[in-house]
């Protein structure tokens, strides 16, 4: 009777482990990774920052993995569709997710999500930041803050703001008029282009957008830039002053970060970050970023998880206190 008893929990042990997935091989041997092909998820159509970076990123992995690296476009949702997806994803490494950091610190404040973004997703590295740059209608009588903010004092009327709703530019928009002591009257637009062109045809007053889509139109003279958002002067926007030197602390932009599924394995976070921190540190790629507009950022995994957490704490508040929802 013990006997057949001991067959029968040995043969149900086995039927078990027969059942469990196979783990993947970089788990018994983190030198394994990659094994096969490797997807960056792009949640944003074709041809913008993330897409052009991750293609960039691709590009090279490949060539350093000796595997295929695909970028694939899942656009929709305000960035959350593409994200989502990873989100809920293996945590094997080979589904990644590179985007505006904006996506995910300020959606959870300001729309339902199918994901939890602290939590279901992890850091791998920042490979890149651009800047925002306050933009104003060539036949607005303003050339910096400190005149914007006399001209809407004095004329009693809010300067237009043209921005998409419950975005990074609308928020930052709010904390920096806030700062100079007067008030914006918002518009909002589906996307920042349409913003930037109206404009472009003095529809609108202001608006606040990438360096990469607004730094062109400044060059070509058809809107005046009075402000750049970066911590210090900004290499791609010389002679433009930034709002942190008469906003202490202000600095916004555009974070590109890449991100991995929750539980994958710190040895191939630590592999891929090397690997992408090496790429960006390259004198020709940061060259082909710095036309992007962008610069590159060495920030490491730890930095940009304590980063997550405080960028969502920062515009949850600015959210609720200035009642902000995405429509």
């Amino acid at each position: 009777m013990k006997t057949f008893a001991r067959r029968t929990l040995l043969c149900l042990a086995a039927s078990a482990l027969a059942a469990m997935p196979a783990a993947p091989a970089f788990a018994q041997d983190p030198a394994a990774y990659p094994s096969r092909m490797i997807r960056i998820i792009v949640p944003n159509p074709a041809g913008g920052t993330s897409d052009v970076l991750a293609r960039i990123l691709a590009k090279e992995l490949g060539e350093q993995f000796k595997q295929s690296v695909i970028v694939e476009n899942r656009a929709g949702g305000n960035g959350h569709i593409g994200a989502a997806f990873v989100a809920k994803a293996p945590p094997d490494g080979y589904n990644l997710l590179l985007l505006d950091m904006s996506n995910l610190t300020i959606g959870p404040s300001v729309m339902q999500l199918t994901y939890q973004p602290l939590k279901e997703l992890t850091p791998i590295t920042m490979p890149a930041y651009s800047p925002h740059l306050l933009v104003v209608r060539n036949d607005l009588p303003v050339k910096n803050l400190d005149e914007l903010a006399a001209y809407a004092k004095k004329t009693g009327k809010p300067p237009s703001f043209g921005t998409p709703l419950a975005s990074i530019s609308q928020l930052a928009g709010i904390v920096l008029a806030q700062g100079l002591g007067f008030e914006f009257n918002v518009i909002g637009y589906k996307g920042g282009a349409q913003a930037l062109a109206d404009l472009a045809g003095s529809q609108i007053d202001s608006a606040m957008a990438s360096v990469l889509a607004s730094n062109p139109l400044v060059q070509g003279g058809k809107v005046r830039a009075i402000a750049v958002t970066s911590a210090k002067p900004f290499a791609a926007t010389p002679g433009i002053p930034t709002v942190a030197s008469q906003i202490p602390d202000f600095v916004t932009g555009s974070w590109q970060g890449l991100m991995a599924p929750a539980g994958t394995p710190p040895a191939v976070l630590d592999k891929l970050q090397s690997a992408v921190r090496a790429i960006v540190a390259r004198p020709e790629i940061a060259k082909r970023l710095q036309e992007l507009g962008s610069e590159p950022s060495d920030m490491t995994r730890e930095q940009m998880a304590a980063w997550m957490q405080s960028e969502t704490t920062r515009w949850a508040k600015v959210v609720k206190d200035n009642h902000i929802k995405a429509e």
